[in-house]
């Protein structure tokens, strides 16, 4: 995170702001620790779900009342949302419509954007409802890994050498078809942007363990994974599950952006097949996080 005097904070409350932010990035990292996690699963699961509920509120705590931006009913709405995504698997019977409702609940939350008024920012330009984004990937991760506890998931923060080249080699097969589209259908434009290599690592690792390791989470080591399951086909859990990740898009840049929406589709499909050759979501996160950062840098 840049420094917050750069986003027109100072004095005390950039103090506490920084340290919301230190304590977000503390708890989203921490599901990245199996230990943790097997710590986590022998308690009970409702006093897990309760732990990831209070969690998900910290942040908030830290800086909202020291910089004088406390509102009990924003606080209410984040417990609220929070206990619902981590009371989930606590309260539901492992199932079928389980399962998807939660998918449902955690993509609807992210698509409905709730976070701005939740985390108020301080005076500048600071998005403190990043924290909420942030917030909202490591509940719904924890309480998939401690209490459905999902296989094929392959989850993890470091790909291996094998996934990176798994990852690589799909994102190479995916960009010649993401180009064409979306200069074809008007989404983009060609215009490369001079870039630092410490920006290009930076953008990449972000893309990685937040844009592409929810993402990736969600749609192929839950849902795609689930879907071939239910559906008794390989094929068919992928397809759909692509077409899925599509319209998730939809929304993006103003409703209904089917351009957006096609490429997401396309590039599900490529995401997907490296899932599978790596069979765990390392690798296809390899491949959107690539695919993201040459959008960054390569198209407007």
């Amino acid at each position: 995170m840049p420094g917050v005097s750069e986003w027109g904070l100072t004095g005390p409350a950039a103090a506490w702001v920084a340290a919301a932010w230190l304590a977000e990035a503390a708890l989203y990292i921490a599901p990245a620790f199996a230990r943790l996690r097997g710590l986590l699963g022998r308690l009970p699961p409702r006093a897990v779900a309760l732990l990831l509920t209070w969690a998900a509120a910290a942040p908030y705590l830290v800086y909202a009342p020291a910089c004088g931006l406390f509102d009990p009913a924003a606080l209410a709405g984040l417990l609220a949302l929070a206990a619902a995504l981590s009371f989930w698997y606590a309260v539901w019977p492992r199932g079928r419509p389980a399962d998807l409702g939660f998918v449902a609940l955690a993509a609807a939350v992210t698509l409905a954007r709730l976070w701005k008024p939740i985390y108020p920012s301080p005076p500048g330009r600071l998005p403190m409802e990043v924290l909420g984004q942030l917030m909202w990937i490591r509940t719904g991760l924890t309480a998939a890994l401690v209490l459905r506890r999902p296989e094929g998931v392959g989850f993890g923060w470091l790909p291996s050498w094998r996934e990176w080249k798994i990852g690589a080699r799909y994102f190479l097969y995916f960009l010649p078809v993401g180009s064409a589209l979306a200069l074809a259908t008007g989404f983009a434009r060609w215009e490369p942007k001079p870039a630092a290599p410490a920006l290009i690592l930076g953008t990449l690792l972000g893309m990685l363990w937040v844009v592409a390791l929810s993402e990736e989470f969600f749609f192929r080591g839950l849902l795609q994974h689930w879907l071939a399951e239910w559906l008794a086909g390989e094929r068919r859990g992928w397809l759909l599950a692509s077409l899925l990740f599509g319209l998730a898009h939809l929304p993006f840049r103003g409703f209904p952006n089917w351009r957006f929406a096609l490429l997401a589709t396309a590039a599900g499909l490529f995401y997907g097949r490296a899932y599978r050759a790596g069979r765990g979501i390392r690798a296809a996160m390899v491949a959107h996080a690539l695919t993201n950062t040459a959008w960054r840098l390569l198209l407007a």
